[in-house]
């Protein structure tokens, strides 16, 4: 698929999803709707955060600012219908790449044992000359790799010992959100749309320290315009996008 094609509509046949993203706030940037979507339809979504976001807000101190983006990020999950959000205490700003990482992920992809993975925009920029963050391009090419570490007994074999978990073959696709080359959508009817504008606005301390507007007009702006980016691509439709890389 190239950048000018049709975007084909996301998978439906599954019941679990599991999103994992570096940072509070990540997934109310665009996944948010989607999510909504498919809570509503009766689907388990649970949310792991890799960090508290402890390095997001200049005028707070970390673990103030780590108290303050997990409840935040609580309730931004509640409003979309997640009830499970687990966070892994990676240090924000600085996640290391590398088997540690990939060792929690494989976990959290064992005990949840979704058959969709949502992760974070993993390429080098948003598109563009956008440049994106470590965090994210770190994290993003973690879940892709977790999806086969879980499933092979062989990687980080102690995580099954005495039955604790168990390998997790089932995931069959990780799909990207906020990706500079898509391939799929998620259509956003009005209530879902409402409902990401409603859970991004919930990060209220981290969008007052970044822009004048309320949280509540930022986020409509932000959704409003990034739902319709890739309805020229998926016949009208108001959607959210994702790359999708199937297993």
């Amino acid at each position: 698929m190239t950048d000018t094609d049709d975007l084909t509509p996301m998978p439906q046949d599954w019941r679990r999803a599991l999103a994992v993203v570096a940072h509070p706030d990540d997934l109310e940037y665009g996944a948010a709707g989607a999510i909504a979507e498919w809570t509503a339809a009766g689907r388990e979504v649970a949310y792991v955060l890799v960090t508290r976001g402890e390095a997001g807000i200049d005028g707070l101190p970390p673990a103030e600012s780590a108290r303050v983006r997990e409840a935040e990020q609580r309730a931004s999950a509640a409003v979309v219908g997640v009830d499970t959000v687990e966070f892994l205490d990676h240090p924000d700003g600085v996640i290391e790449e590398g088997t540690a990482l990939r060792r929690d992920l494989a976990a959290a992809v064992r005990r949840h044992r979704p058959e969709l993975l949502i992760t974070l925009n993993h390429h080098d920029t948003w598109g563009g000359t956008a440049w994106n963050t470590p965090d994210h391009r770190v994290v993003g090419r973690a879940v892709l790799d977790a999806a086969g570490d879980a499933g092979n007994r062989w990687i980080f074999p102690e995580q099954l010992a005495d039955g604790a978990l168990a390998p997790w073959g089932g995931t069959r696709w990780v799909a990207v959100s906020g990706s500079p080359h898509p391939t799929h959508a998620q259509e956003i009817g009005p209530d879902s749309l409402e409902r990401a504008i409603a859970s991004l606005a919930e990060h209220r301390a981290y969008i007052e320290a970044l822009d004048d507007r309320s949280p509540a007009d930022y986020a409509r702006e932000l959704h409003t315009h990034a739902t319709q980016a890739g309805a020229a691509r998926f016949g009208g439709r108001r959607c959210v996008t994702f790359e999708v890389f199937p297993r």
